[in-house]
């Protein structure tokens, strides 16, 4: 079992029986027993999120001898899983798991490793033996060369290992973890419900870290996305005033020429009262030289008549003057003298 640095862990009672495991076959075989074992440890203790009622009831270890002999004897009933769990006990260091020293408990789960040497005793043997001595519910082996993996699970009480369906993914469901099982590069990993990969501590750390960059990465983002909308809204608010300005000055020279309009309409209305005025003063003139030429007419047509009747009267007095000469010259001829007449 790897040792947690929690403050919380209880301290070891080691057992008298230590553990008989010989040492396992290859570097992969170790590597996924302890990767195991990191995860599920993380998962159930020492994420921040960890169930309180998981987090010091259970023991989960990897190629440790369980003893389960009858009369309590070391040499007498043993096997050492490749990995197994079990619940509801307390979270502590063991040398070994003694079954009549635990409550008589029995692993709630057993994986076991696959090896060319392990195998068939690990598909037959060991699965009769977890099945009708043990009451393990759940029993999984994995052969981290070829990829086979397997599970099963009591159905019940006294019963056999029934087989357990994989899902799409080739995944299978620990009712007993309440995880996944599945298969994850080339490694036995456990998977959440929802499919989230349950990390090792390391992982655990990058993703933390990758987390935090990215959080400070959309936090950045953010921040660029906000000095990017302020500088546009600077920049609206500038165009705006710009063309607030803009529209002031075109205002202000709407204002201008409406006034210079104005002017010039007040002069051309001042220029047509003028004329107006010239025009009724040259009327009036008009009228009055009409009126001096009537009457100038009148005074050309009365000295015409009078000249008429001066003629008239000249003419009617040199007429006078003709007839007086003829009597005059009449009288003459009848020898009498006019002047004596007088």
């Amino acid at each position: 079992m790897i040792a947690s640095s929690k403050p919380d862990v209880l301290e070891s009672r080691p057992s008298k029986f230590l553990s008989d495991e010989p040492p396992l076959e290859t570097y992969r075989h170790l590597k996924q027993i302890i990767l195991l074992l990191l995860c599920l440890e993380w998962w159930w203790r020492d994420r921040p999120e960890a169930p309180p009622e998981r987090r010091n009831n259970f023991f989960a270890a990897g190629n440790l001898t369980i003893y389960y002999s009858s009369r309590h004897r070391r040499n007498e009933h043993f096997r050492g899983p490749d990995f197994f769990v079990v619940l509801d006990t307390e979270f502590r260091e063991r040398t070994s798991w003694v079954v009549w020293e635990e409550d008589d408990k029995y692993p709630n789960l057993i994986i076991e490793i696959l090896s060319e040497s392990t195998a068939e005793t690990d598909r037959v043997t060991k699965r009769e033996l977890y099945q009708n001595v043990f009451g393990t519910p759940e029993y999984f082996w994995f052969d981290p060369y070829s990829m086979e993996f397997q599970g099963f699970r009591l159905s019940g009480p006294g019963g056999t290992y029934v087989e357990i369906t994989q899902n799409e993914r080739g995944w299978m469901w620990s009712e007993q973890l309440e995880l996944f099982l599945g298969i994850v590069e080339e490694q036995l990993r456990f998977l959440t419900a929802t499919g989230e990969l349950v990390p090792a501590p390391t992982e655990a750390a990058i993703q933390e870290r990758l987390q935090t960059e990215a959080e400070r990465q959309r936090a950045e983002a953010e921040r660029q996305r906000a000095e990017a909308q302020s500088q546009r809204a600077e920049a609206q608010s500038q165009r705006a005033e710009a063309q607030s300005q803009r529209a002031e000055e075109e205002r202000q020279r709407a204002e201008a020429q409406s006034q210079r309009a104005e002017e010039e309409r007040q002069r051309a209305e001042a220029q047509n009262q003028r004329a107006e005025e010239e025009r009724q003063r040259a009327e009036k003139e008009r009228q009055r030289a009409d009126a001096e030429s009537q009457r100038a007419e009148e005074e050309r047509q009365r000295a015409e008549k009078e000249r008429q009747r001066a003629d008239a009267q000249t003419q009617e007095a040199q007429a006078a003057k003709a007839q007086l000469e003829m009597l005059r010259s009449r009288l003459q001829e009848l020898g009498i003298d006019p002047d004596e007449l007088n």
